[in-house]
């Protein structure tokens, strides 16, 4: 299962707490495909899960995985690698 880092955590929770949401809104991460058949990962800020999504949640942080990012994240950690003012750049390593 994806898993969070402090700085990740606290990240996520700010972003939620700024975003006109829902109290159950959480950052939800999906699979995208390029132009050229690459796949991708999408963030976005929503309300609720998607009805099949995987939901983690670390310290009020909530992460909304759709089933075939969960699969893809299964084994990884989200992490921030910079955060300039409301810009957030966020990571994803194996785990350790």
């Amino acid at each position: 299962m994806l898993t969070l880092t402090p700085d990740a955590t606290t990240a996520i929770r700010e972003l939620l707490s700024s975003a006109p949401l829902s109290d159950s809104g959480g950052l939800r991460i999906a699979t995208t495909r390029h132009d050229d058949g690459r796949a991708g990962l999408a963030l976005a800020l929503v309300d609720q899960p998607g009805a099949a999504d995987e939901v983690v949640e670390s310290d009020e942080a909530r992460v909304f995985l759709e089933p075939e990012a969960a699969a893809a994240l299964d084994d990884k950690t989200l992490d921030v690698q910079a955060s300039i003012g409301e810009d957030v750049t966020f990571v994803i390593t194996p785990q350790a």
